[in-house]
């Protein structure tokens, strides 16, 4: 089945069906998320929190975004690939923008990118469009901004906040934007963003009326036991049965019943 491409994700919200996007970093998860029939794989530099074991996502290069990006590419065949540009990949400059953009789509493999921010960024939005390379926004909870907000915390309350918040989701919309992510803000402000635009919106942490919702595949499968925010849902708990099952494995060794004949060589 041929891959799906922005154009596909665009006129989902014309039929009124919605997006189901997961964040993965290897190919591994890449096949299985791919293959349970997720429309869009998400490399976010999450990876630097999820699997790097940072407290946040600043650390994270652009080197590092190319090599998960290639391994998500391999591991997927029908899902659109979209990557995070990560923290001072694009805030320097337009050309930034572009540059490291063209290396996820060319050197990576993804079809799409994923930038942060509002007024400050539309100027790189311009370009990486105008460049052919499609581009899907983020507002609310930006985590590059960690810092600048004091912690990971709910944006868009208050008239001001909201009013901001929906400018920049349709000033992103007419910089060419084909999707845009807004992440943990309130349900209702989630739906005017929603009604207002034309594009997609893809939700986390953002209430029910979103065109398509996004989870991290290590949150989702119960995996990552760390901070676990309001708006994960455990679907599994992987954790605790790669806990048992290698506690099973431990046992085997010690006990001198791993491997056995069945799994030997003569």
């Amino acid at each position: 089945m041929p891959r799906l491409t922005v154009r596909h994700i665009a006129a989902f919200k014309g039929k009124g069906e919605r997006v189901a996007m997961v964040t993965a970093y290897d190919a591994t998860f890449a096949r299985l998320i791919d293959e349970a029939g997720a429309e869009m794989l998400l490399v976010g530099d999450s990876v630097g929190m999820v699997v790097q074991g940072h407290d946040s996502t600043l650390p994270v290069t652009m080197d590092q975004m190319v090599y998960h990006t290639q391994a998500v590419a391999r591991g997927s065949e029908r899902a659109l690939i979209v990557a995070d540009l990560p923290f001072m990949s694009y805030q320097a400059s337009d050309d930034d923008a572009v540059r490291n953009a063209g290396r996820l789509i060319a050197e990576g493999g993804a079809q799409a990118v994923k930038l942060e921010g509002g007024g400050r960024v539309l100027s790189a939005v311009r370009r990486m469009v105008d460049a052919g390379i499609p581009v899907m926004g983020h507002l609310g909870l930006t985590p590059q901004s960690v810092n600048a907000f004091g912690g990971f915390k709910v944006q868009g309350r208050g008239d001001e906040a909201a009013e901001k918040l929906v400018e920049d989701a349709l000033r992103l919309q007419d910089a060419g934007a084909f999707a845009l992510v807004i992440e943990t803000i309130p349900a209702e402000l989630a739906k005017r963003v929603t009604d207002a635009l034309t594009i997609p919106t893809i939700g986390i942490g953002a209430g029910i009326d979103c065109d398509g919702q996004v989870l991290v595949c290590y949150d989702m499968l119960g995996l990552f036991e760390g901070f676990m925010p309001k708006f994960v849902k455990r679907y599994a708990s992987l954790a605790e049965a790669a806990r048992e099952a290698t506690k099973r494995y431990v046992e085997e060794v010690k006990a001198g019943t791993f491997p056995s004949e069945e799994h030997s060589f003569h």
